[in-house]
């Protein structure tokens, strides 16, 4: 294992939120820019989450067809592309531009367990898994910081501001470009393709689990600043909000290894970071002057499921062509799950006028994700 290529894989990490987490801050602007309703509003954050649902399962093929490194820089390419889309003065550009990046988006997210799982030796899964998980928190929590900031200072406000990651885009297509040669399918060595483990009792955890630590996540990310300004913060501290959220996050994530080093079994590790999430919802409903305390739980306990749901698409693998199709099952069955959070608190916002019964439904899901943990977490290969 090179420390190009860890670079390389971290290049590519920044850009997995980076495109969707300043959304969020900058979502009261493009609903009064775009004259979308809260429903709307609502979709544009689900949209990405959809398309990863729908996208996610062709990966695992394409890459066995055409070969990874080749399929990675395409989807870095269409990245790009959709980037510039989205930030057209249009709304059906902003939809178009963001189910192209998201399907981009959905390719690497697939990719790079199964690169990871390739190329990396099985005792450092874990920490290479923690680190590239600590840039994408990174970028993530700076997108969501300065996008309010960027939409007022910069020429063409916050469709400007939608499009300062491309620049991440294009140092991780130029970093993986070299990396294409040589790349030989799996079907021209004559491998065999891995298939979907949909009868795998263990994927479906993972897969679930997958899908509501994805919930929680990108209902914070898309709702969270909404949920604040509703109570008085201005939008520029509601992002700083969002932003200290998402360093929490990062720091757990970060930590993680450190605890769990040598240890093979997470079932109560997952179980209980899952409880902690579901104490931050309980914080922001029930005390919501006390919101630092809630977003410290939320970011807490949720950066340590993000790196447990994608390590385990690759340590309940045999195989890279297996973390391929695990990693396809669990982000297609995890992001359908994802999808359903920031429409379904958009539309109960807009019914209820009250960000109270949305809150108890996240906490409800959060205590079922403790259960879907606990069986992911255990030292078992998905047969």
């Amino acid at each position: 294992m090179s420390i190009g290529l860890v670079i390389a894989i971290c290049l590519v990490a920044a850009n997995l939120r980076t495109s969707l987490t300043g959304v969020g801050t900058l979502l009261p602007e493009i609903e009064r820019g775009s004259g979308l309703t809260s429903s709307w509003g609502g979709l544009l954050s689900t949209l990405p989450l959809l398309t990863f649902a729908a996208t996610s399962p062709l990966v695992a093929r394409a890459s066995h067809r055409f070969g990874t490194a080749r399929l990675l820089v395409a989807a870095l390419g269409a990245l790009a592309l959709g980037t510039v889309v989205r930030s057209i003065p249009s709304v059906i550009c902003l939809f178009t531009g963001t189910v192209i990046l998201s399907a981009a988006i959905a390719f690497g997210n697939v990719l790079l367990p199964a690169l990871i799982r390739r190329s990396v030796p099985a005792h450092r899964i874990h920490g290479v898994s923690a680190l590239y998980v600590t840039v994408m928190g990174v970028t993530a929590a700076v997108s969501s910081g300065i996008s309010a900031p960027l939409s007022h200072t910069l020429p063409g406000s916050w469709h400007t501001a939608l499009a300062w990651g491309i620049a991440f885009t294009v140092a991780a297509f130029l970093a993986w470009l070299p990396r294409t040669r040589g790349d030989r399918p799996q079907a021209a060595t004559g491998v065999t393709r891995s298939a979907v483990p949909w009868r795998s009792r263990l994927a479906w955890q993972v897969s679930i689990f997958m899908g509501l630590q994805s919930l929680a996540f990108y209902t914070a990310v898309a709702w969270l600043p909404s949920i604040l300004i509703h109570r008085g913060t201005t939008s520029t501290a509601a992002g700083w909000m969002l932003f200290y959220y998402q360093v929490i996050a990062l720091a757990a994530s970060s930590l993680l290894p450190l605890f769990t080093r040598g240890r093979l079994d997470q079932r109560w590790t997952a179980a209980g970071a899952s409880v902690v999430v579901a104490g931050g919802f309980v914080v922001l409903v029930s005390a919501p002057a006390l919101s630092v305390l809630a977003c410290t739980l939320l970011g807490a306990g949720g950066g340590v499921c993000l790196v447990l749901a994608l390590t385990f698409q690759s340590e309940r693998a045999g195989s890279a062509g297996e973390a391929a199709a695990l990693a396809g099952m669990a982000q297609s069955i995890g992001y359908l799950v994802a999808a359903a959070g920031p429409l379904l608190l958009g539309i109960l916002h807009t019914t209820t006028s009250s960000w109270t019964l949305p809150l108890v439904v996240l906490i409800a899901l959060s205590v079922a994700m403790a259960g879907a943990g606990y069986g992911a977490g255990r030292n078992r290969r998905v047969r």
